[in-house]
């Protein structure tokens, strides 16, 4: 028997709904920027931030930030994505890219390091952290579900990182008053119950991998929970009750300072991006 589109549709926009209620995720007269890269989670999750702004009984306002990493030939299909989208449920986009903000696309420094992930995740949360504080947006609105979530606290806890903890959980607290808070609408949704909406709905989505992403750890914990999950379903549900059960967020708590050079949010006295660019500007000079 086939899956039933508005049965499947209620499921999933409900479990989305009362995670924001349960959270209070979002507030009257709050300004939610989506991080919409035209995937199928930050698809869903705009299109669940519509039926929400739609359904709730007060007001906040939505807009959605897109970042173009400069990946020729696979980037392209998720800017349309976006665009369409965002165009198809009336709301604002921003589009922005590494060309213009930083001055070079992904594709002209990936070389430079062990993987091309370790740039790209830094510029493109920088990007989309100072273009929500530019807009005066009260929170950064991800699409991380249930998968991502799980594969973050295990590369977290594979390399010892503790102080990436704080990460944990739907709603991350300001900690710094240039850093944009972030939500996330599908932190208990498996991904693939966001394949499966897509495809019932016949949304545009941006189904391509990026050809970076095979060589990062991330893509060999993923792997890992895909094989654990098929010959014992309920591992990754499982995995998330149990940090659920243990983690207490509130003892891990980062301090930030600014960038002695930038002036953005950092645990040290030089952030991360301005580290990479040192990194970047050595290579092209030799």
């Amino acid at each position: 028997m086939g899956l039933n589109k508005d049965e499947f549709n209620e499921k999933i926009f409900s479990r989305i709904t009362d995670l924001i209620n349960d959270y209070q995720l979002i507030k009257e007269g709050e300004k939610i920027a989506v991080a919409l890269s035209g995937g199928k989670d930050s698809v869903l999750t705009l299109h669940a931030l519509k039926y929400y702004q739609d359904g709730c009984d007060f007001d906040f306002e939505l807009v959605a930030i897109s970042v173009d990493e400069g990946i020729e030939g696979y980037r392209q299909h998720g800017i349309d994505a976006a665009v369409n989208n965002a165009e198809l449920l009336d709301i604002p986009l921003i589009q922005k890219s590494f060309k213009d903000e930083e001055g070079f696309a992904l594709d002209d420094i990936y070389s430079y390091f062990k993987s091309a992930c370790i740039p790209c995740g830094v510029f493109r949360r920088n990007i989309l952290n100072k273009t929500a504080y530019e807009i005066g947006a009260d929170k950064i609105a991800t699409g991380h579900n249930l998968d991502d979530e799980i594969q973050s606290f295990l590369m977290s806890f594979s390399r010892g990182d503790t102080v990436k903890f704080s990460k944990f959980g739907p709603e991350l607290d300001q900690i710094h008053e240039k850093l944009v808070p972030r939500i996330k609408p599908l932190w208990n949704t498996p991904e693939k119950e966001v394949g499966m909406w897509a495809v019932l709905n016949g949304i545009e989505i941006h189904l391509a991998e990026c050809p970076y992403s095979s060589l990062s750890l991330r893509a060999k914990i993923k792997e890992f929970l895909n094989n654990t999950e098929s010959k014992h379903p309920g591992t990754k549900v499982n995995v998330m009750e149990s940090f659920k059960q243990i983690l207490d967020v509130e003892n891990v708590r980062t301090v930030l300072n600014e960038c002695e050079r930038c002036g953005e949010p950092t645990s040290g006295k030089v952030c991360k991006a301005c580290e990479i660019k040192d990194t970047i500007y050595e290579n092209l000079e030799n």
